[in-house]
């Protein structure tokens, strides 16, 4: 609905209700509703669950059309990560937000600081998320105020070429509300604990959740050792779960992305349920590490399974888990994310080790001959050391084609001493179009990186305390903060009105009229930044 269709619309509601309401503007009714488009979390998943459909449908026509976002852990830095995506590029398409367990973990627990283990309260998850949508409907407010002081300034002024233009971005607006991809963990607990938490995150506003076939009480970071999967059959529970929240709370579209952990995870804590040989119980176990015995060799605590017409004893560990062959990690996972997608996933997430093209591809070209359209999320961590990675990556290349690499020491490419060489340069390069070529190459569709705002939080931090509290003081904070926020033209310099203060001198203005007290006045000091 366009502007001046609101105002008609408003208008006639106040009018309906006589001498009451005479009071109220209709312009200005017609102004709040454009600044809060979306009424609950459900008006945001489903308008954001369709956003990601046709973003697959697009990287389906063409990969180039990939999909990127990162991490967040308060809505103040979504929101921002929003407003700068607008200014630089103009426009949010293909750019989302990542919730990330690992940083509620780290930084969201009443506890303190945990690590990636599920221990964290498992409702913080749909706060995040309900905390993100309203930095970033206050986003929405903000703008759209400012464009609507510009439209009264216009008419005003009597220009109405400008009034015209205004008028138009408004009736054009583009929204800061972008789809947030939202880590479950594995579920906190059974497939009914599952179900529970999964419909207050798309209450909150997830139109995407992302499971992970870890057992519950076990879980661990996907970079860390010790990992422990489920068999197939629990897993596919939980993503039935998941699909019944979004059914029952009408998302349609909603997004179900399955990781997997099989990669690193060498580690069950129970064998799966098998009713005839070569069904997925059975393909599960055939994994396992096994030991062929006869009744003679049984202990009275031992498990045994037939394979082959043998009966085979799976090795127990003192942690009362039982192992998987070394070696089989990929096949695992080829497995985990087929069964994934013939049971109700959308997309894919492979937790690797290291971030390698022809490890990935590998292993995609493999899923895409049982189902083609495979595609994937995939996280370009901050575990892994990139500059290291890709250093080795080149070198190895260099090295198979021949080329001299006496120059360097393959154990020592981190150091500062290559900085300046070839060989970094083309790593740097490789870096700069992993993204690019992944999506080309290795079918994934979503990039993001899980925790780029714990790290840059920690490094702008260093950065301050260092100038601050050292020889530079008042000066490091000016220099190094300030003065850069207003050369880059940051919103957020002035601060008062990016926590709302000029929309809550509209609404004075809306329900005072003249007696309003406004903020925005001559000695407010963020006027000192209006010439910026």
């Amino acid at each position: 609905m366009s502007y001046q269709e609101e105002i008609a619309k408003a208008s006639s509601l106040i009018e309906s209700n006589g001498a009451p309401w005479r009071g109220i503007g209709a312009e200005n009714v017609a102004r709040m509703r454009l600044q809060n488009r979306f009424q609950t979390g459900l008006d945001v998943a489903r308008y954001t669950a369709d956003i990601m459909r046709r973003d697959m449908a697009a990287y389906d026509a063409d990969p180039a059309n990939y999909t990127q976002s990162l991490g967040c852990w308060h809505g103040f830095i979504g929101q921002q990560k929003l407003i700068s995506i607008k200014k630089h590029f103009g426009e949010t398409k293909g750019r989302y937000l990542y919730l990330s367990g690992w940083m509620i973990a780290a930084l969201r627990s009443e506890f303190g600081p945990l690590p990636d283990q599920s221990m964290h309260e498992k409702t913080s998850v749909a706060d995040l998320i309900e905390e993100l949508y309203t930095f970033l409907r206050q986003a929405d407010a903000r703008e759209l105020g400012g464009l609507f002081r510009a439209l009264d300034d216009a008419l005003n002024a009597g220009d109405n070429a400008k009034a015209t233009s205004i008028q138009n971005e408004i009736d054009n607006y583009q929204t800061h509300v972008v789809p947030i991809i939202a880590d479950i963990d594995a579920g906190f607990g059974n497939a009914e604990a599952t179900y529970l938490l999964a419909k207050k995150l798309i209450e909150a506003g997830a139109c995407c959740l992302q499971i992970e076939n870890q057992v519950s009480d076990e879980k661990q970071c996907g970079h860390q050792d010790g990992k422990v999967t489920v068999p197939h059959e629990d897993f596919l529970a939980k993503v039935r779960a998941v699909r019944y929240a979004f059914l029952e709370l009408g998302v349609e579209n909603g997004v179900i992305v399955t990781r997997t952990d099989s990669l690193g995870a060498g580690l069950t804590k129970q064998i799966a349920y098998s009713k005839e040989p070569g069904d997925l119980g059975d393909q599960y176990n055939a994994f396992l590490d096994c030991e062929e015995v006869s009744a003679d060799d049984l202990q009275s605590s031992d498990v045994v399974i037939r394979q082959n017409g043998k009966l085979m004893r799976p090795k127990r560990l003192p942690s009362n888990l039982f192992q998987f062959r070394s070696g089989t990690g990929v096949d695992r996972c080829v497995l985990d994310c087929i069964t994934s997608l013939q049971n109700g996933a959308d997309l894919l997430w492979i937790e690797t080790e290291k971030p390698h093209i022809g490890q990935i591809k590998e292993m995609v070209d493999r899923i895409r001959e049982t189902v083609p359209g495979a595609k994937l999320v995939y996280n370009n961590s901050p575990s892994f050391n990139w500059t290291l990675n890709f250093r080795q990556q080149v070198f190895d290349v260099w090295k198979d084609a021949g080329k001299d690499v006496s120059g360097y020491d393959r154990d020592r490419l981190m150091s500062a001493d290559y900085d300046d060489s070839e060989l970094a340069a083309e790593a740097d390069e490789r870096i700069r179009t992993f993204q690019k070529d992944a999506a080309a190459q290795a079918g994934i569709f979503h990039h993001l990186i899980t925790l780029p705002t714990y790290h840059t939080a920690a490094l702008s931090t260093d950065n301050l305390a260092k100038e601050y509290f050292g020889d530079q003081g008042m000066l490091g904070y000016v220099a190094g903060v300030q003065r850069k926020e207003i050369r880059q033209g940051i919103a957020c310099v002035k601060h008062q009105n990016m926590a709302g203060s000029d929309m809550g001198d509209d609404h004075k203005e809306y329900f005072a009229g003249e007696a309003a007290l406004k903020a925005a006045g001559k000695d407010n000091t963020m006027n000192q930044f209006a010439a910026e």
